[in-house]
């Protein structure tokens, strides 16, 4: 059975709710572990995969995710389309916390991540076409099961992919804003950028967990960020169980 979508999970995604879990299975890369074992599954007849972006036990920090090893063991399984469901701030007044939305661009501030396939051994110099970095098929199927899933979901925005693992400065919010960024976050690269290397078409599902830094008076907490978590990865939840409706 074709796997129908794989399902790269967050911060405060481990599971899939309602996944009937068939067996687990551990991948070995060329480029080293992945983040856990595979976890393969049915939701309503339809085959999953599943992988924990920052481990099961989320002790994995974004710039020390193997994104390439991800990346790779997927592809080597058949798989054809990725969903990436991200924890965010929110930038832009639209991105209120708690919201999903299904961005359309990135600007990429991550530095020293192993970010490419092609290094060594290349025939010839290899560049990708990254103009749009989501691939608008598995957009399209988001957009499609949100509305199907009575999900309320913002359509477009631009990720802004910081280093981490601290969070940012009110400045550094002030110039990703400038810069035109509606979101921030710490995985959407070399993630993005990788699928597009491997053929995968992948979009993602960005949950915003608390305003960024300086968009409100009050300082951040982990507190907040988790209780919005909850009530933002319960509708991320849904809106995957929609994209098998």
């Amino acid at each position: 059975m074709t796997i129908e979508f794989a399902v790269i999970g967050g911060t405060g995604l481990t599971e899939i709710e309602g996944l009937e879990v068939t067996h687990r299975e551990v991948v070995h890369t060329p480029y080293g572990e992945p983040s856990g074992p595979i976890t393969h599954g049915l939701i309503d007849g339809k085959r999953i995969a599943f992988l924990a972006r920052h481990g099961y036990t989320a002790n994995i920090p974004p710039h020390r995710v193997n994104y390439r090893a991800n990346m790779w063991a997927l592809k080597s399984l058949g798989v054809e389309r990725v969903v990436a469901i991200a924890a965010v701030g929110g930038i832009t007044p639209a991105m209120q916390p708690t919201r999903l939305v299904i961005p359309d661009q990135i600007i990429d501030y991550t530095y020293g991540r192993a970010h490419t396939f092609f290094e060594d051994g290349l025939e010839h110099v290899t560049h990708i076409d990254f103009s749009w970095p989501y691939c608008a098929e598995v957009r399209n199927a988001l957009l499609a099961a949100a509305e199907c899933a009575g999900v309320e979901v913002v359509p477009h925005g631009t990720y802004a992919a910081t280093q981490g693992p601290r969070l940012e400065t009110a400045a550094e919010i002030t110039r990703l804003e400038r810069d035109g960024c509606d979101l921030v976050g710490m995985t959407a690269m070399p993630e993005a950028a990788l699928a597009r290397e491997l053929d995968l078409c992948y979009a993602a599902c960005a949950v915003v967990a608390n305003w960024a830094a300086g968009k409100c008076d009050e300082e951040i907490s982990m507190e907040e960020i988790h209780h919005n978590l909850t009530v933002g990865m319960a509708n991320a939840r849904s809106l995957l169980r929609g994209l098998v409706c």
